[in-house]
Order: C-alpha cells, then structure tokens, then sequence
C-alpha cells in the first residue's frame, strides 16, 4: 500500500484489541469484481466478499438519480448467534467523520467566523507547540487538507480502552517531531482533524457533536447518524456486529463495543450507508455550503494514498471512475468495520459498502472499491 500503508491494530489488555489505525480510507482501485451486469452485480459482489474473501457480513446502499434507493446485504450479522444482517445497519464510520467536522468547519468560514489561511493560534493560542511545531505557522486549511505537518497520533503510541479528551489526543501527537514543514507536502494525519475540532468549539462555544447535530443532522434529517458520547461503547440502533483477527488465520473476536472518544473528531460517528449517500448528495448539491466553500472543498491535491489518480480536498476525497468522471466521498475504517463510497457530480447517484471487519488483505479492499465503482457507473 505504499508509504502510508495501513497500521495494524496491536493488542492491549486481555479482552479487546487497541483502536489504533490511520482512521483512513486506504484504497487501491480494481479494474472489476464480477463479470455479471445488471442490477444484482452489487448483491453478486457482496456475495462473493463473504463467501470466497471471509468477511463476516457486507452491507451497501445504492441511490439512484430519482432518488430511489437500494440496499443490499451479504453474511451473517453476529457470528454468535447467526442472526441476520439488518438491512441498512448502523455501522461505526470511522474518518467519514472527518467529512462532516471540514462541513461544520467551512460553514464557519462562510460565516465570517474562521479564515481558512488563519493560523491555527487564531483560536488556539499557544496551544501547538512541539518540536519543530509551531501552531503560529500551521493554517486551517492545512489541517483540512494534511498539508500541516502534524504527527499522526494514532500512529505513535497504544491508545488504551478508556474516555479520552480530544486534548489528551493532542498531546500524544505534540509529544512527537514534526514529519515536515507546513505545506511542504500531503501526508494523512488524524491530529490534524483534532484540531479542527477544537477550533469549532472555541469559535461557537459548543460541543463539536452538538454542532455536527445542529448544523448537518438535523438539517438533512439524517435519522440513523449520531456521534457517540465519551464511554458510549453500544451502538444504539440494529446493526452488524464488528469482528477483528490478531492473524491472518487468528480467529474473529467480537470488538463491536468500544469507548470511541480516542478517534473523536477523525472517526467518531456512526451511521447507515444511506444516511451516507443522502450526506454526500446533498453537500455536493450544496445544501450545506456556500458555493464559495464548497469550491475550496472540492479543490484537491494528490493523494495516491486513497488509491491512484485520487485527490483530497478539504476533508472529501474524489477518486476516478472507470465509465468517466469521478465520484466524491471518503472513506472510513474503525476497529470491527471498513466503509467505502461515494457520490457522483452534483449527487445524482451515490452508494456506500460497510464490511463488518478491517480486511489485510489488498485484493479485498480492491474488490470492495470496485464494487463501489460499479454501483456508481451503472
């Protein structure tokens, strides 16, 4: 997977494994996944994800143009019992999060209220300083993008199972030298969307998962998507269970509960692969933003990281796809779940897959792009 290749969960304590990984949505594009078109290729492929790849459970929804839309699923939803998948199931979302705090935090913007070229010691004074970093010389629109430089904390040390405060998080990250200059370069880091929610906070006096609510919810009437609170280790609605393997032959253990507060504004919330199409829609059809944001938004850099001929905007990935165009979205990984999708132009057509495990395997992933691929160009 390159540079940025995925960090493996290491375990910690006796029952549960560490929740620390990129937060990413690590992707290498596949040519095809099935040889069968029509409408059952989506539930073909996540057929074959469960029945030849081993993956406990597939879950997808594809909307189409006029809006309807289909959900499909694949597996057994709790290996336990055997019980059934439920059909558009809660899943954690991992760094799709990131997508709504750049939202929340670029309407801010166009309210006046935050500058995108403003340093981060704007509304943080004093509060980013580390070896060669320096929070006078990093700017919001770096932290957006991954161009600030800040070391990615969960790649340093093993978070424990435990209520963490985003600033606890900062200073694991602060503890370490900066990776480069800001601007330098792109590299993935979850510190740098930690930030960007402390800023939201300090700017409206509010809770992040507050403003997430108030200002992206509520507003498309997301009924399935929450932010979970610090030590909520359920998930509140009929959902898959999330497995992880300590080995490539290790067995699946059950790490549906966990406290999420460690990934915060990088990876907190959970939702449904609709609740995500309906997200990714609207805000391309820009009813979450001014135009003038949703341009800087959309404007990208390089990011190879998310597969080839990828780019990433201000907290929203575009990637190519093979019938022409690209498709918008993100991307997420959590302890037990991987989610991947997207929507097209201006939101006529959008579809997410969640797998019910963090698969190592390479192949796997890119037949789960592909899927994403199909379902998009139909």
């Amino acid at each position: 997977m390159g540079k940025q290749a995925r960090k493996k969960l290491r375990p910690v304590a006796a029952v549960t494994a560490v929740a620390v990984m990129a937060l990413s949505a690590l992707s290498v594009r596949a040519p095809s996944v099935a040889a069968a078109t029509g409408p059952d290729t989506v539930q073909q492929n996540l057929n074959r994800l469960v029945r030849s790849d081993g993956l406990p459970a597939a879950l997808a929804s594809v909307t189409e143009r006029a809006g309807r839309t289909r959900t499909y699923v694949a597996g057994v939803g709790d290996l336990a019992t055997g019980s059934k998948v439920p059909r558009d199931g809660q899943v954690r979302i991992g760094s799709n999060t990131k997508t709504f705090t750049a939202v929340v935090v670029l309407q801010l913007v166009g309210e006046g209220r935050v500058g995108l070229d403003a340093p981060v010691d704007t509304y943080l004074p004093g509060l980013v300083r580390g070896e060669d970093i320096d929070g006078r010389h990093i700017t919001v629109r770096q932290l957006l993008q991954h161009t600030s430089g800040l070391p990615n904390y969960t790649e340093h040390d093993d978070l424990q199972p435990r209520p963490y405060h985003p600033r606890d998080l900062l200073d694991i990250a602060l503890r370490h030298k900066a990776d480069f200059a800001p601007g330098a370069k792109w590299a993935y880091s979850n510190t740098n969307y930690v930030l960007a929610g402390l800023i939201a906070e300090k700017v409206t006096g509010r809770p992040l998962a507050q403003e997430i609510d108030r200002r992206i919810i509520q507003r498309l009437g997301l009924r399935h998507t929450y932010f979970p609170a610090p030590g909520d280790v359920t998930i509140r609605e009929p959902h898959p269970h999330g497995y992880h393997r300590e080995s490539a032959n290790g067995p699946l253990r059950d790490i549906t509960e966990m406290d999420p507060s460690w990934s915060w504004a990088a990876g907190q919330l959970i939702s449904t692969n609709s609740d995500l199409n309906r997200f990714f829609s609207e805000l391309l059809r820009g009813r979450l933003l001014p135009d003038a944001q949703l341009a800087q938004m959309r404007t990208t850099v390089p990011a190879d990281y998310f597969g080839r001929g990828a780019g990433y905007g201000l907290g929203l990935v575009s990637r190519p796809l093979s019938c022409g165009g690209v498709y918008w979205g993100h991307g997420g990984s959590f302890p037990g779940y991987e989610t991947r999708g997207g929507a097209t132009e201006h939101g006529r057509r959008a579809a997410h897959i969640a797998v019910t495990t963090q698969p190592t395997d390479k192949t796997v992933m890119e037949r789960v792009d592909a899927t994403v691929d199909e379902a998009l160009c139909p």
